[in-house]
């Protein structure tokens, strides 16, 4: 799950990049809001994690934009301003959560999957295909009864599929989810994540569509 970091403190951005990164995420960090903006109408994100005292440009301002613009993307305020005022303006301007600063790690990285889950449409926890499940707060993969070992790539680019599963995504989409700014990826990345998945979990489990991209099936048997 790929997010954008709005942070403008160096300290807690990079602390809160390595944590989310360790709780499976994919982070992109930027530190204003004009380059929150700019990122938001080139790449394809889950969900922000927004400070509301931005230069160039405010945290609700950026809201206050990405909203006018019908955007759905899902978006945590994690700012100092703690009272009660503050909290309702954020929410009113159209967060969708509200953490005030300092917060707890696994607190912040559960709201996101929280978060990312409503606006998928799956409101449990665990993703259940058949005998399929994905839990993507302790990265377990279990198929027909069995638990399956996979590589954090590995993981990453079965829970995208499954987030999504019956729609094609292209290998395009799918390096987009699991690779931020300045990772390095090779050509052949998404077919190799591809190949070890189906060695894995057997070669009916994920479907290629010719000349259009990969699909996780709604039905497994």
């Amino acid at each position: 799950m790929r997010i954008l970091l709005v942070e403008d403190d160096d300290l807690l951005g990079e602390g809160l990049k390595l944590g989310l990164k360790q709780a499976g995420f994919v982070v992109d960090w930027v530190k204003d809001g004009r380059s929150a903006q700019l990122a938001i109408e080139t790449e394809t994100f889950a969900a922000m994690v927004l400070d509301l005292g931005l230069p160039r440009m405010s945290g609700t301002e950026v809201l206050t934009w990405l909203r006018s613009n019908k955007s759905p993307l899902p978006v945590l305020v994690l700012t100092a301003r703690d009272t009660l005022e503050d909290r309702i303006g954020g929410l009113d301007a159209g967060a969708d959560d509200y953490l005030v600063k300092p917060c707890d790690l696994g607190e912040l990285a559960a709201r996101l999957r929280a978060l990312i889950r409503r606006s998928s449409g799956q409101p449990v926890p665990v993703i259940q295909i058949g005998p399929l499940t994905v839990c993507p707060q302790t990265h377990a993969v279990n198929f027909r009864g069995n638990p399956v070992d996979l590589a954090a790539k590995e993981f990453a680019l079965l829970h995208e599929l499954a987030r999504d599963c019956g729609k094609v995504l292209s290998k395009n989409q799918l390096a987009q989810r699991l690779y931020a700014w300045g990772e390095e990826i090779e050509s052949n990345a998404i077919e190799v994540h591809v190949h070890h998945l189906r060695r894995k979990l057997g070669p009916e489990v994920i479907i290629t569509i010719r000349g259009v991209g990969y699909l996780l099936p709604k039905e497994l048997a």
